[in-house]
């Protein structure tokens, strides 16, 4: 149970931060982290996901309002709204399975 407070009090420093979350399906979803209920499951707002491909430019798919259950989250963290990137000229291989 000591992991579960730890991940807690980690988490209430990042409400209403801008976080990427990678989940253990694949994807990596953006947006600011509105909250999480007592088993971990995290409402991210204003949320986009990131889709990468080797061919083509990095595309953002608007999700809104968004709910991740906690067995889905393979990594959360915080990301510095203010930098820029230029994900027209980022390309990348697509996200690999997490192994369990």
């Amino acid at each position: 149970m000591a992991g579960l407070s730890a991940t807690t009090s980690t988490l209430e420093t990042d409400i209403n931060q801008t976080v990427a979350v990678i989940t253990s399906y694949r994807r990596m979803i953006v947006g600011t982290l509105n909250g999480f209920d007592q088993t971990i499951n995290l409402i991210v707002d204003e949320s986009y996901e990131r889709v990468f491909s080797s061919s083509q430019e990095v595309e953002q798919m608007v999700l809104g309002l968004y709910i991740i259950r906690r067995v889905n989250v393979a990594v959360i963290g915080e990301i510095d709204k203010h930098s820029v990137f230029d994900l027209g000229n980022i390309q990348a291989k697509p996200l690999n399975s997490v192994a369990h």
